[in-house]
């Protein structure tokens, strides 16, 4: 199915633009031992975008359990201390599943600009997940760009989002 969306490339935005998206917004990042290079230099990149990053760890490439990272994470978007999460495992599986057991999260996992668009505009999502093995940092990057510039659409969406939480 081809969607028709409406979002621009954060590269084609005029810098005042992006600079006002960009403002005050409070980044949680973490994800597992296969998320580690890609976190590191996204962390970087956001950083000297004007984002204001938390990183969540892991902090070496050694073998951990995502749960330890991703549940702090989720628990610190859910009581407002971050805007937006970035999670990033090998298939980006994992850290969706983990902080999607959360409440207030709507993690969502993306592997193309359209996806990472739509999953604010239409879903409202508030974490992206990301999967390393299987597309470049340099996508990785403008999937997180995308994702953190665009904004939810409210209106018909809305109804259908509050009726996600179980509670």
């Amino acid at each position: 199915m081809n969607w028709k969306v409406r979002f621009t490339s954060v590269s084609c935005l005029p810098y005042s633009v992006l600079k006002e998206k960009i403002m005050a917004k409070k980044i949680a990042i973490g994800g597992d031992h296969a998320g580690v290079e890609y976190k590191a230099k996204m962390i970087a990149k956001l950083e000297s975008l004007g984002y204001e990053v938390k990183d969540f760890g892991p902090f070496s490439d050694a073998s951990v359990d995502y749960p330890d990272y991703v549940h702090p994470l989720s628990s610190a978007i859910e009581a407002g201390e971050f805007d937006l999460g970035i999670v990033i495992c090998g298939s980006g599986n994992g850290v969706a599943i983990t902080a999607n057991k959360h409440q207030g999260i709507r993690a969502a996992l993306c592997w193309n600009e359209e996806l990472a668009a739509l999953s604010r505009q239409h879903n409202d999502a508030n974490v992206i997940a990301l999967p390393a093995r299987f597309i470049s940092y340099e996508l990785a990057e403008k999937l997180a760009e995308t994702f953190l510039t665009t904004d939810f659409e409210g209106g018909r969406h809305q109804n259908r989002v509050s009726k996600i939480a179980c509670s």
